[in-house]
């Protein structure tokens, strides 16, 4: 027999959708993705999203100031040898809100409480020509299922520099909304790198916070709209550096980032720029490459949501939630919301068909 509903994803998205789905008895099946497979630590394509490579989490309503560890030690289960990422009691414990991991954790915990079936296995492509779709994952296991959610996020761009990846949350960051609220970025400089809509957005938020922001663009021009870069250059607070690359991120072990090296790429000049923070936006990629051609994409590659306040894709019974299709909101309450939406879309569509 099918599966009712297949959930492809683990982050904000794909919880809440194996929540509402296994409260309507669809008895949903969840690939949350390999976490051993080190290529997912590389990609940033590990079990758990974005949240994954979080720490604190304050913007995420129900969890306002308080000590989390003693309802975490029963509300997580310990002992599940499939899912290694049991935050314990010796991690540091957040003043305000909770860390990135165990807020995910509990709502995949929760999904698991209602029923839902988890399979640590990445989804390496997917048949959505005929019916039942079927689904097959890295280890040639294949399923079939009547309808699928694809909440499989996207992944921040970032320079690849080593280190870079040495200093993420330690003052490395890929969303100012997420962390430029934290107390180590507080009346210090911080540099941001990007010139689009999404980068002078990005700073512009950031000034609330830092003494200055270095924005650095490679070019000489900014590529976002003419009233956003006017903005910009207008906020005396943000300072831009032309056809400027990041050379280095600079920091310690026990502070984090310090500073960052920048190169001017015209003249070769180097330069260290003091900060306490470098802030990626140079933008995402949406985790789609399974899918082949087979669901139709925008034109930035996310997945397209076909129909106005609904989930639905270009194909009917696949339904997309979270930041696979979100190219604007990027947050986890919003991710979260979607994945609600897609679940019940399946119901519905299940229903319409007669097929529970």
């Amino acid at each position: 027999m099918p599966e009712k509903v297949v959930i492809i994803g683990s982050g904000p998205a794909a919880w809440t959708a194996a929540i509402y789905a296994a409260r309507a008895t669809l008895e949903p099946l969840v690939f949350q993705g390999n976490p051993f497979d080190d290529r997912n630590r590389q990609n940033g394509t590990l079990p758990l999203g974005q949240l994954a490579l979080t720490t604190e989490v304050e913007n995420f309503p129900s969890w306002p100031a308080g000590d989390t560890r003693q309802y975490l030690k029963t509300a997580l289960k310990a002992d599940d040898p499939d899912f290694p990422y049991w935050v314990s009691s010796d991690k540091e414990q957040p003043t305000h809100g909770i860390n990135g991991p165990e807020l995910v954790a509990l709502m995949r915990q929760q999904a698991v409480n209602f029923g839902t079936r988890v399979e640590s296995k990445d989804v390496v492509k997917v048949d959505l020509k005929r019916r039942p779709f079927t689904v097959t994952t890295h280890d040639d296991q294949t399923i079939e299922t009547l309808t699928l959610i694809i909440a499989t996020g996207a992944r921040a761009n970032y320079l690849g520099l080593p280190s870079e990846d040495k200093y993420k949350n330690k003052g490395v960051s890929a969303c100012a909304v997420c962390d430029g609220f934290l107390p180590r970025f507080r009346n210090k400089p911080i540099v941001v790198v990007g010139g689009g809509d999404t980068a002078v957005e990005e700073a512009g938020y950031l000034t609330k916070f830092a003494s200055e922001v270095h924005l650095c663009v490679r070019r000489d021009v900014l590529r976002a709209s003419k009233i956003m870069a006017d903005r910009t250059r207008e906020n005396k607070k943000i300072d831009i550096r032309w056809h400027t690359e990041v050379d280095e991120v600079l920091g310690t072990d026990k502070e984090g980032v310090t500073g960052v090296r920048v190169k001017n790429n015209k003249t070769g000049e180097k330069i260290e720029l003091p900060a306490s923070g470098l802030f990626l936006a140079i933008g995402h990629t949406p985790n789609v490459g399974f899918l082949g051609d087979q669901v139709e994409l925008t034109p930035l590659g996310y997945i397209k949501w076909t129909t106005l306040a609904r989930t639905f894709t270009s194909v009917e019974g696949v339904f997309a939630a979270g930041d696979v299709a979100d190219d604007y909101y990027r947050q986890a309450v919003s991710a979260a919301g979607t994945g609600c939406m897609a679940a019940l879309d399946a119901e519905r569509y299940l229903g319409h068909h007669g097929l529970i």
